[in-house]
């Protein structure tokens, strides 16, 4: 600093690792992120250090994030049997701090860990990306036990904030973050018998909507015409609820997260009407950032009733005003509850997301077509769901590479492909002169290598369009928690299709119910 090396002290050093090691990320070019962690770090240092280091941009953080680097790939290419060990210490830790007992019951704990210290990234544009995350101490976590459980005990000379009995709560142990406030918690592992019940009863209530949805479209169609104002906006947001799979939205503190929205809380700036667009009538033009700062554009042509109340509701309002100024996300879900027990916006999205895959399966799905075939169909139906639920990802990295990689593998494969077809014909050309038991055996012989080659090309190929249809698509958000598990498990056995295809064995774990309660009749 500037081109000179400069001894810091512990605790300014460990915050100056953390900014080192997210170099090659993004975040750090990000003007917002700069100015937080430099002030918090600022607050960490030495007098001195203050007095010295009063810009960032003059601090060279090259030579920690090079040490970093090194060291990741020296733990990359340790041998075989290092690898083996470090395995062997992290199975003994899991062994004794993984597990607790539940009703009597060995149960596996979720994550056991706290987080550790560092820079705190959130979700899109976070007015609080790159504020210091602190140490979590013993005496800031709560334990949680029975009264005659053995109390784990706290690192010596510290002593836990608290310990309770209460059996009202699945959380073990929980701390405050020092970002937002925000509680944390370890909890059960998700193949837990508490969590695989809360798991079922979900979709159990998703499944029960089905009987009484059509009721429900039929009152939430006729308060569109209803003469209170604050009846008619709840109408109309839960036919978008409904129709789009769109989140309720809460009302949150300004400054304290992005600017993120859900249907309750749109404002009038995030949609746009048109009477006619693109050939269709009564056209609304959605533009938000949802859950995650994930950007939501859609353009949705809806019904005639519901394009007028939306002229009504955006009369006379500025560009920041609320769109349903007269709706809150309370008063949303006390009506859904009046209209079915355990019923809320998010139920919505369970019982839409469910009915889609399931009808778009039935649709999509061969069943003369091999295992590679029917799960391409299987991840269209998911995508289907993905982007009825705005599941986004970007693009990953690896993408290019890994697409550069797998075409040059369907190269090599054509190319075998038709070494084996001119042999197959050579050996045909033999057998018509030959006429012998052997130029016969032969020509079987080629036949299967042609027919193996070809169904491996025909995989490959397969491959290779479900990974660019799915670039942009997270299909994992809505298969790990909006789709119930049965409807991809009956398919799986009406089909002939291995479970371990769509689920891999932490999932199997948590949907062990599904698996032993599903058959291949089963209808959500």
């Amino acid at each position: 600093f500037p081109g000179k090396p400069l001894k810091l002290s512990l605790a300014t050093e460990e915050i100056a690792t953390f900014y080192a090691k997210m170099l090659d990320h993004e975040y750090t070019t990000k003007e917002i992120f700069q100015n937080n962690f430099f002030h918090d770090w600022r607050k960490e240092m030495t007098s001195e250090e203050q007095e010295i280091i009063q810009d960032l941009a003059k601090c060279d953080f090259s030579e920690i994030h090079k040490y970093f680097v090194e060291k990741s790939e020296a733990r990359k290419a340790l041998p075989k049997e290092e690898k083996q060990k470090l395995k062997e210490e992290a199975d003994k830790i899991q062994e004794e701090y993984g597990y607790c007992l539940l009703d009597g019951h060995r149960e596996k704990i979720g994550n056991f860990k706290t987080e550790p210290p560092g820079l705190f990234r959130g979700r899109g544009d976070h007015p609080k990306m790159g504020m210091l995350k602190k140490r979590i101490m013993p005496e800031d976590v709560i334990i949680n036990c029975s009264k005659d459980s053995k109390i784990p005990e706290p690192p010596e000379g510290h002593k836990w904030k608290e310990v309770r009995f209460d059996n009202t709560v699945t959380w073990l142990a929980s701390w405050t973050e020092n970002i937002q406030n925000t509680l944390k918690y370890i909890m059960l592992n998700p193949s837990s018998k508490l969590k695989g019940e809360k798991d079922w009863q979900k979709y159990e209530v998703a499944r029960r909507l089905k009987d009484v949805v059509h009721e429900i479209r039929a009152r939430y169609r006729a308060d569109w015409k209803s003469k209170e104002m604050k009846n008619r906006q709840r109408a109309v947001a839960l036919y978008f609820i409904d129709k789009l799979a769109l989140r309720a939205g809460n009302e949150k503190e300004e400054g304290e997260t992005a600017d993120t929205v859900g249907c309750c809380s749109l404002r009038v700036e995030h949609i746009k009407l048109h009477p006619r667009l693109d050939g269709q009538e009564h056209v609304v033009e959605f533009d938000f950032l949802g859950k995650d700062s994930i950007r939501y554009y859609n353009k949705v042509s809806v019904e005639k009733r519901v394009f007028k109340n939306l002229q009504l509701f955006m009369k006379n309002k500025d560009p920041s005003d609320d769109l349903f100024d007269r709706l809150t996300t309370n008063f949303l879900n006390k009506h859904l509850q009046h209209l079915m027990d355990g019923l809320t916006a998010k139920v919505f999205r369970t019982y839409n997301a469910s009915i889609t895959l399931q009808e778009q399966l039935k649709a999509l799905t061969n069943p003369e077509d091999n295992v590679a075939g029917k799960l391409l169909s299987y991840n269209r139906a998911n995508r289907a769901v993905a982007v009825l639920c705005n599941h986004q990802r970007s693009v990953p990295k690896t993408f290019a590479k890994s697409m550069e990689i797998l075409q040059a593998k369907i190269d090599a494969k054509k190319k075998q492909v038709e070494e084996a077809q001119q042999e197959l014909k050579k050996a045909e050309d033999e057998l018509e002169d030959t006429k012998d038991a052997k130029a016969e055996a032969n020509v079987e012989k080629k036949k299967k290598l042609l027919k193996r080659l070809e169904e491996q090309l025909a995989r490959l190929n397969v491959q290779a369009t479900d990974k660019e249809e799915n670039k942009q698509i997270a299909l994992g958000t809505s298969k790990l928690n909006y789709l119930d598990p049965r409807i991809s498990i009956a398919w799986c056995k009406k089909f002939g299709v291995p479970i371990e295809k769509i689920y891999n064995k932490t999932q199997r774990e948590k949907f062990a119910w599904a698996i032993a309660m599903a058959n291949e009749d089963f209808e959500f």
